[in-house]
């Protein structure tokens, strides 16, 4: 391993009068935000606060784009049209990356959200339509995703820098994929662990899946989430944990 690693965190997934989450408290800990587009979460005023925070607190802005489900959060799988799906990621990036450059700054990278971020580690259609987007945008933007997923691989066929991401608050199955959230123990809470997780990421590039297995997730970037219970508390102590085990916390972008 490098000895350095993104620290990453979904915001922006307020919505009107309903809140989630403690963006700002998060970004005083991370260095990479996925801010989300609309589509799953967030409206225009919450992208533009979000943007706005990330700024001024020195944190990279990227991309979270997803599925337009707003009702059920972006976690349900929605079977698209390729093109239709390829519109969609190019739309809220574009609209992210006005809020960006008001608040002085620019979309430096993309990852899927949700459904779409699990769907597009083995469905080779709806992937190559997120890459297709991204390059159509910006050939220089980075995807972030899972390691070993088909969005990884067809990011690299087009030229595209893949961004291997791994979870240090989410179980993961034996077979290195993220444990479905509708399943017991899916997320994980608890401090100590979290952190024990992420530390053995950043330096070994391992996890234990939920049958003790040692899972490989040699990763460019760590995520915790910014709506799991407590994520500011577990975002300061990630990033504690790391910075005292020698690991340099810095954006991939």
């Amino acid at each position: 391993m490098t000895g350095r690693v993104d620290l990453n965190s979904d915001l922006g997934e307020s919505y009107g009068a309903w809140v989630l989450g403690d963006d700002a408290a998060v970004l005083a800990s991370v260095t990479s935000a996925n801010v989300a587009c609309g589509f799953h979460a967030g409206d225009p005023s919450v992208l533009r606060l979000t943007t706005m925070q990330a700024v001024a607190a020195g944190v990279v802005v990227g991309a979270q784009v997803g599925y337009p489900d707003l009702a059920g959060f972006g976690r349900r799988f929605i079977d698209m049209d390729p093109r239709e799906l390829a519109d969609a990621v190019l739309y809220q990036i574009g609209a992210l990356e006005a809020f960006a450059r008001v608040a002085g700054a620019r979309v430096a990278y993309v990852k899927p959200h949700g459904a779409l971020y699990n769907a597009v580690v083995a469905h080779e259609a709806q992937a190559e339509a997120v890459v297709r987007a991204v390059r159509e945008y910006d050939p220089d933007l980075p995807v972030l995703g899972l390691p070993g997923s088909a969005l990884l691989r067809h990011a690299e066929v087009a030229g595209l820098r893949p961004v291997a991401e791994a979870f240090a608050d989410r179980a993961y199955t034996p077979d290195g994929r993220l444990v479905p959230r509708s399943e017991s123990g899916a997320v994980v809470q608890d401090e100590d662990e979290v952190v024990r997780r992420a530390v053995m990421m950043a330096t070994e590039g391992r996890v234990v899946a939920v049958d003790g297995s040692v899972v490989v997730v040699a990763a460019e970037s760590i995520c915790v989430h910014g709506d799991t219970p407590g994520a500011v508390r577990l975002a300061e102590a990630v990033r504690r944990g790391l910075e005292t085990a020698g690991i340099v916390v810095e954006s991939f972008a």
